[in-house]
């Protein structure tokens, strides 16, 4: 007789048995897999043989495990990462990407400093994430961008030229100053400035014969120095970059959100809506017009079709018949019956005063109620439309929807009913979507909805192109002069969204939460894997002083020159602080810098100046650290 356990407690035989058949059950499956192999056998010895070490050796198989597995290692260090950048203490916070990557550096500098286990993960992977981060990031400053051109470029060249002068400076007399050997001072020049292509121009400068080590010294020896300086200080420049950028405007007495809505206004040219093809285009704002819904009573509408109606009240079209709780389809030759209940949309105090006694009692029918607005954009393609007024347009048909803004050439004019719509204008309306289509009917154009439609294809053309610009290189004296895969990645969304806001119709807006998403998974993403990657170079660098003068100067190297810089872009250009803040992280080239401030003003506004600085100063970065090395 077998004995059952009490409802809600467990036998210790009972569990014993299930611990002795699940080991028989992974034993029998692992055999199976040697004598059979098969694809579902592959892949159950595949987790059994990942799982195993996790399971014999406890915090050492876990460590194991991330290493044999570098996706676990990426999800776990985003998720704790995110977790510990929300953090405040007092005000102050590490934000997502500071987060990822503190914790991608600790779990790779514990196991190889524990357990003697290095982290490797491809690098292409970082390299792709880092590229769809600058291209969502492109898509949202695209409409900005040009005109931030225009209004301080000079300044914006300025204080990536100050960044570059001061971190060379530092970074090399600091190295000659404290006595560093050969090859430090252009590993604290990469490090500092977080552009590993430095490392190549010095050990091109070496193999080349360009510079020759002094007696006693191999290149190998000078290689070793590059990288020991390149590690030690790009784990440190890289976390205290983003939080000094991140709150170089609270430094300075600024309102970080305050600035980057006046920037907003300043680089908008004072437009308030964002134009065609921008993140939140499409987005409902405000009307003074309402659907209101009424019994059809009086004579001089029964018996009526709807384009009889139409001519002679344009400016309130009917939008939906309801007769007999249905809802009829609207066409031309629909006559209108007693009682019906029509819902019509128009200025709410006229509706208030007249319609109620022009059509008959207000009706609470829901169907009739129940008309969704939507906004959408429409490129007028009417040549004997242009030149006309709003007013003269809404005579014509397009009534039922309000114009909530209109553009010229990317630019919002002001709105009025005088204000002149000419061929290639974007007209933004909102209103019932058959109001919306029969406008865009009259004005020559289809309307632009905002839809959830893949961006693949834009996305995958746009950024090759961007990439394979951004590869061109010409070597000058053994200098290798190119764009780089990220400014030519963000400047391909510039692009993409310059193009869509003067014409709409190539797809229209990007949705706003997909860019988004995009912009911060890329970029954290990016950093978890260099952490895994460069953690454990740290550990090979640690001893002896010379590991405390690669600290100093190298976080000197990383922090004084953004910070210098953007006193003068503040102060003597005269920049907003959040304008200034971005030309100086992209100045130093610090693309998690750049989210950082991003997300303390709310804003990607700090994005405009970022391509300008950043692409020059990466080109000035490579001269710098050629030269360094031969002066050694």
């Amino acid at each position: 007789m077998v004995e059952t356990p009490h409802r809600g407690r467990t036998s210790p035989g009972i569990l014993i048995r299930y611990a002795g058949l699940l080991a028989l059950l992974f034993t029998e499956t692992a055999v199976a897999q040697e004598s059979a192999p098969s694809a579902g056998g592959h892949a159950v010895g595949h987790i059994i043989d990942s799982v195993r070490p996790t399971a014999e050796s406890g915090i050492h198989g876990f460590f194991a495990l991330l290493g044999h597995q570098p996706i676990a290692f990426i999800l776990l260090a985003l998720a704790l990462g995110n977790l510990i950048g929300k953090l405040d203490v007092k005000g102050v916070s590490l934000g997502s990407t500071a987060g990822s990557l503190l914790v991608g550096v600790i779990i790779s500098m514990v196991a190889e400093a524990v357990y003697g286990i290095t982290y490797s993960i491809p690098g292409v992977l970082s390299s792709f994430m880092l590229l769809l981060f600058m291209y969502a990031l492109g898509l949202k400053v695209g409409p900005q961008f040009f005109s931030g051109l225009r209004k301080g470029g000079l300044a914006f060249v300025g204080v990536g030229v100050i960044v570059w002068v001061l971190n060379w400076v530092i970074c090399y007399f600091g190295a000659s100053w404290v006595g560093l050997a050969p090859g430090y001072a252009t590993g604290l020049i990469s490090g500092s400035y977080t552009i590993t292509a430095i490392l190549g121009v010095g050990q091109s400068a070496l193999s080349s014969g360009a510079y020759t080590p002094p007696a006693g010294m191999t290149v190998e020896q000078v290689g070793a120095n590059m990288a020991a300086a390149y590690a030690i200080s790009y784990v440190l420049s890289s976390v205290g970059i983003i939080l000094l950028i991140r709150y170089l405007p609270r430094i300075f007495g600024r309102d970080a959100k305050a600035d980057a809505k006046q920037a907003e206004r300043e680089y908008s040219g004072g437009a308030t809506h964002p134009v065609p093809g921008a993140p939140g285009a499409l987005v409902m704002g405000f009307s003074p017009y309402d659907l209101r819904a009424f019994y059809v009573t009086h004579q001089q509408l029964i018996g009526r079709s709807l384009a009889q109606l139409a001519k002679e009240y344009p400016q309130v079209p009917i939008l939906r018949v309801v007769r007999d709780h249905q809802v009829l389809e609207l066409s031309d030759d629909l006559v209108l019956e007693k009682n019906d209940i029509v819902t019509v949309r128009g200025n709410v105090h006229d509706l208030i005063l007249e319609e109620g006694e022009l059509i008959g009692p207000e009706a609470d029918e829901a169907l009739a109620r129940n008309v969704p607005l939507e906004v959408a954009d429409i490129h007028v393609g009417s040549h004997a439309l242009s030149g006309k007024t709003l007013e003269e347009l809404e005579s014509r048909g397009t009534g039922g929807v309000t114009v909530q803004a209109l553009f010229r050439a990317g630019n919002e004019l002001p709105l009025g009913p005088a204000s002149v719509v000419l061929f290639g204008d974007v007209i933004r309306l909102t209103g019932p979507d058959v109001a919306i289509k029969a406008a865009a009917k009259t004005l020559g154009g289809r309307a632009i909805l905002p839809t959830l439609k893949s961006e693949v294809l834009y996305l995958s053309l746009a950024m090759l192109v961007g990439y394979l610009v951004g590869i061109v290189s010409v070597t000058i004296s053994g200098i290798p002069f190119s764009l780089g895969t990220s400014a030519g990645c963000i400047l391909a969304g510039v692009g993409v969204s310059y193009f869509r806001s003067r014409n709409p119709e190539f797809g229209g807006p990007v949705h706003e939460g997909a860019r988004s998403f995009l912009q911060d998974f890329g970029l954290n993403a990016f950093v978890v894997v260099l952490s895994a990657n460069v953690g454990p170079k740290v550990i090979t660098a640690l001893g002896g002083d010379t590991l405390v003068w690669l600290a100093l100067i190298g976080t000197l190297g990383a922090l004084i020159p953004p910070l210098i810089a953007f006193w003068v872009g503040f102060k003597f250009f005269g920049l907003n602080s959040i304008i200034a803040d971005g030309a100086a992280t992209g100045g130093r080239n610090s693309t998690p810098g750049l989210n950082a401030i991003i997300e303390e003003s709310g804003s990607s506004v700090a994005a405009v100046p970022y391509p300008v600085s950043y692409a020059l100063t990466t080109v000035l970065a490579l001269i710098g650290g050629y030269f360094s090395m031969i002066l050694s």
